[in-house]
């Protein structure tokens, strides 16, 4: 069995009914956007349980070999990206031995939402689109789709809920790729929905809110 990732953890107040799993970006940790749950108000009654991982730390070539967190390492910047596949593959599986403990503790798996910003965004795209049994949704922060010629969809996964957030000014992964992760997504039959919004690597307010929409439209009592 895979070891888990160590991980924050935020229980709702009742009975968890449904899961965010949301992996945070390079260099960083799990307590990234611990202060954003509860900035996201959501409905009490939805039962959602946050769990956010913290990646292992690894030497990362882009920044000379500095060991620091990461899902994966990155040989070379620039929209085609040069990076380690078999960890991102690796971090992906990770990422559904995650997902099994939840549905071990009572969570169905449609009620499962992957979360993931920048690095993180990219690793829930593969877990996401390859894990075996049908999730509630996909949410991309300022992130790419390195995997898309290499991921296989599972059937699971066919018409899973996709929202991509961008910021039209990210210096760090340009919009652009956003619109690649867009156009590489409906090129495996998906259906994302895309937003942007005027700032860098970064959330901001506007979609915090549409974060919000987001979840509860996936995990909300109408979803699955």
């Amino acid at each position: 069995m895979t070891d888990l990732l160590p991980a924050v953890e935020i229980e709702p107040v009742a009975a968890a009914k449904a899961c965010v799993i949301w992996l945070h970006g390079l260099g960083a940790d799990g307590h990234d956007f611990e202060t954003v749950v509860p900035a996201l108000n959501l409905p009490a009654k939805l039962g959602i349980r946050f769990v956010l991982p913290h990646a292992p730390s690894i030497p990362v070539t882009i920044n000379g070999g500095a060991v620091m967190p990461a899902w994966y390492d990155i040989m070379h910047l620039g929209e085609e990206r040069q990076f380690n596949r078999a960890q991102l593959v690796l971090s992906a599986q990770k990422v559904h031995a995650l997902i099994d403990r939840e549905i071990a503790r009572g969570v169905p798996s449609n009620k499962i939402v992957l979360a993931g910003f920048s690095q993180g965004g990219a690793v829930c795209y593969h877990a996401g689109l390859s894990y075996p049994k049908p999730l509630g949704g996909i949410l991309g922060l300022s992130t790419y789709f390195p995997t898309h010629d290499s991921v296989v969809p599972n059937a699971a996964q066919k018409g899973i809920p996709i929202l991509i957030c961008h910021g039209t000014l990210d210096q760090v992964l340009p919009i652009s790729m956003g619109r690649n992760s867009r156009r590489n997504l409906e090129a495996l039959g998906l259906a994302p929905s895309f937003r942007t919004y005027s700032m860098m690597h970064a959330l901001c307010q506007d979609e915090i809110v549409d974060i919000a929409d987001f979840f509860v439209g996936c995990l909300g009592p109408k979803a699955g």
